[in-house]
């Protein structure tokens, strides 16, 4: 799908990895070992120094694959990693001054939302594809199903607290693009370039995303 959007993408894959590096140099490997899996985009988050300059690395190594930066929080921040490669961005909260410089520059960017409040922000922005965050600590699918009477209009990224375990029940919600996660991307998986195992929980995601959602 080569004109596929950055949102078609992540709704195709159907979950999302989020990913605190390290060290830079274990970017390709970790994406390449995901891409083997068949999850060929990722969030590489900015909780870390190596953030950025991971981003621009993969991007510059691994063309194929959809490279977005989260954990955004300033416009600066916004503006390194977007000139850095990154394809869209992803913020914890709605962040006014991130999402004009994402609108600004054409990237798409994916606020996190957790209350009304939130979803009207970003609503008023134009923004109508939202990460739902904290996920299970704010009440996961209730809360999403009870968010979604208001705003029909939203489609949810929920993040946090998701695992194989309940994967499938975010997935068979209409309203959810795509799950954010991380359990096949932990740091200890990562400090320990274990990319077999990284390959073999995201190839178990892909399957449960099938499962749900059939072949792509």
């Amino acid at each position: 799908m080569p004109d596929a959007t950055p949102l078609d993408r992540i709704h195709r894959a159907g979950v999302l990895p989020v990913i605190a590096l390290p060290r830079v140099e274990v970017a390709v490997p970790l994406l390449e070992a995901l891409a083997a899996a068949g999850l060929d985009c990722a969030e590489i988050t900015l909780r870390t120094a190596a953030g950025v300059d991971a981003i621009r690395r993969a991007r510059k190594a691994l063309p194929g694959v959809l490279v977005g930066a989260g954990t955004v929080l300033t416009a600066a921040q916004a503006e390194e990693a977007l000139d850095a490669g990154a394809q869209f961005v992803v913020t914890p909260g709605f962040m006014p001054r991130v999402t004009a410089v994402c609108l600004e520059r054409q990237v798409p960017i994916f606020p996190g939302v957790m209350t009304p409040t939130e979803i009207g922000m970003a609503l008023d922005a134009g923004l109508t594809n939202l990460k739902f965050f904290p996920s299970e600590a704010a009440g996961g699918i209730a809360t999403l199903r009870a968010l979604s009477g208001p705003f029909p209009q939203v489609r949810f990224m929920p993040s946090g607290g998701i695992s194989p375990e309940n994967l499938a029940s975010y997935l068979r919600e209409p309203i959810v693009v795509s799950v954010g996660g991380s359990w096949m991307v932990t740091k200890e998986l990562i400090e320990a370039a274990d990319w077999a195992t990284v390959r073999a929980l995201a190839a178990r995601a892909v399957e449960i995303v099938r499962g749900v959602r059939g072949a792509s």
